[in-house]
């Protein structure tokens, strides 16, 4: 089996792991289509890596079923592997290598025909010419991450999972790294990427938040912040912090978190929320009733989960 299935490049159900009789991954179920940026969202621990790790055939799921390029995720796993790109967290290439040795190993490893040439198309691509012959153990956060990615497309993957891939990088190598990814994106390669960053979710066309392992939200940005139903007032003035600790018990009020110069008081009860807000709403303090943000929902989200390592 090899044609995508509903022209879908992931398409999963159900999906489960259990480690030492705790469920990390808990029946999550994700539809990833051709050339789409997903942005797979949650907090550490919350089952992100282990999942992406199921989709790629580096871990058996305990149950689920589904495609990946058109293969079975359990059946496989080796087929997928070939197919996919993987960029794990941390740098996880030869320090002691230069960076065309690095990229000529990984060639080696996926048997590519016409190495040199495949290695020196690669390191042109990725704006790594007249860097090729520096150690990689001497690259600084954002050159390390374009070496990680220029390996993750050396066999030319139809699907990258890249985890947390901008992780320890300046603001610069950020932005350069997402105009890459969207002009992937734009030939074709399709993408789940983990991050922990707000600002790069919003450049997903798509995205997911899980906490501790259970599929809590998905869709489009406006979608994510329209289905949690909350309402969100933002408060400047003096002296927030105590504000915030006299607003966080009472009815109503879910969470009331600074952003900035300015307080996020926030509920599920429009209503409740508005009369328990109504003392304050008088001078020193500048209430405005605004659109939530992602922010704000997972936020939200994550107060309601249960943690499923707690004792």
């Amino acid at each position: 089996m090899n044609a995508m299935n509903n022209h879908l490049v992931i398409d999963v159900k159900d999906m489960t792991k259990q480690f030492g009789g705790r469920r990390v991954v808990d029946h999550i179920g994700l539809q990833v289509r051709p050339g789409e940026i997903y942005g797979f969202l949650g907090p550490n621990g919350s089952g992100k890596t282990t999942f992406i790790r199921m989709l790629c055939g580096l871990l058996k799921a305990d149950e689920g079923s589904g495609t990946c390029l058109g293969y079975d995720v359990i059946r496989d796993s080796e087929e997928i592997k070939l197919q996919v790109g993987y960029m794990t967290q941390r740098f996880s290439f030869w320090e002691d290598l230069s960076i065309a040795e690095n990229l000529d190993f990984v060639a080696r490893m996926y048997g590519i025909k016409k190495r040199r040439e495949v290695v020196s198309q690669s390191i042109e691509r990725l704006g790594l010419t007249g860097r090729q012959r520096q150690l990689a153990g001497q690259l600084s956060g954002g050159w390390k991450q374009r070496l990680a990615l220029a390996a993750c497309l050396i066999h030319n993957p139809k699907l990258l999972l890249l985890d947390e891939p901008t992780a320890g990088v300046d603001p610069k190598a950020r932005r350069d790294f997402w105009e890459q990814i969207h002009q992937l994106a734009a030939e074709g390669l399709t993408f789940l990427i983990t991050t922990h960053y707000m600002d790069e979710a919003e450049r997903c066309d798509r995205l997911a938040y899980i906490a501790y392992g259970r599929l809590l939200a998905n869709g489009t940005v406006a979608e994510v912040i329209d289905s949690a139903h909350l309402t969100t007032w933002s408060v400047k003035g003096p002296d927030l912090q105590k504000l915030t600790l006299e607003l966080r018990h009472k009815p109503g009020v879910q969470h009331a978190v600074a952003f900035g110069s300015m307080l996020h008081v926030s509920g599920g009860d429009a209503d409740e929320l508005e009369r328990s807000i109504a003392p304050y709403r008088k001078s020193p303090y500048e209430w405005t009733l605004i659109r939530p943000g992602l922010e704000d929902v997972f936020i939200h989200l994550m107060g309601q989960s249960q943690d499923n390592f707690a004792s």
